[in-house]
């Protein structure tokens, strides 16, 4: 990309407080974004081929959404932490292996989108993140969902397109949880908390694609409980 190209883009998101460029073949994160630190509270650099992310991201204090979908990051550097107003963060189709224990820092998020990626462990240190909506890390190579997912204060959580055989009773006490997605696992039906049907708030749980057939969860505790949780919501938004 031309350099002229790239400072009209710059002159532009100096008024705007948006910088977008998609899909331009960019090997690096723009140096020249360091000029528009006080003035960028959106950044979108999807469907580039961007390896690293500078620790330099912290000095865009306020940003509200990074987006970088589709490049080749290989890990979120700590200094992420800083953006207090980040409100968005989505970092779909990357290489990503673990998340930096200063995430649950980030006290404004609202969604976090890490789908596609190599996460092998569910990330612990989340809690924290006290406005969370959305956590998203369907397609990656998890296999177990432990206690620590209590700690969550997100309403939707998908898991969907992982490995998952493991599912922690303790999911049903996340305090927010409205949605949990996690089709195309490895679930055999044992390996359902009865009590995420009978005793959570969960009122939308999607387990298509595991070791069992959907109307088997008819015959376990507590579906009944679920039902008029599913029917009840069902009807709030028709």
């Amino acid at each position: 990309m031309g350099n002229s190209a790239l400072k009209s883009h710059l002159e532009t998101s100096q008024k705007t407080g948006v910088f977008q460029l998609n899909g331009k073949g960019l090997q690096e994160f723009p140096e020249e974004l360091q000029r528009l630190t006080s003035n960028l509270r959106t950044v979108d650099l999807s469907g580039n081929k961007i390896e690293v992310l500078p620790a330099a991201i912290g000095n865009f204090l306020l940003l509200r959404s990074l987006t970088l979908n589709s490049n080749k990051l290989t890990n979120i550097p700590s200094e992420i932490s800083k953006l207090k107003k980040l409100e968005t963060l989505s970092l779909n189709g990357n290489r990503i292996q673990q998340l930096p224990p200063t995430l649950g820092q980030l006290k404004a998020l609202r969604t976090l989108n890490l789908s596609g990626n190599h996460i092998s462990e569910f990330p612990s240190g989340l809690g924290t993140l006290r406005h969370l909506d959305l956590l998203d890390l369907s397609r990656n190579k998890i296999q177990n969902v432990p206690s620590v997912v209590s700690a969550l204060q997100a309403i939707e959580i998908n898991l969907n397109q992982n490995q998952i055989s493991v599912l922690s009773t303790e999911v049903s006490v996340c305090p927010r949880l409205k949605v949990l997605r996690l089709e195309e696992n490895c679930l055999e039906l044992p390996s359902i908390p009865v009590s995420i049907l009978k005793d959570s708030q969960v009122s939308l749980f999607s387990v298509e694609g595991n070791l069992f057939e959907v109307k088997q969860l008819r015959d376990l505790e507590g579906y009944d409980k679920y039902m008029e949780r599913f029917t009840a919501t069902k009807k709030k938004f028709a």
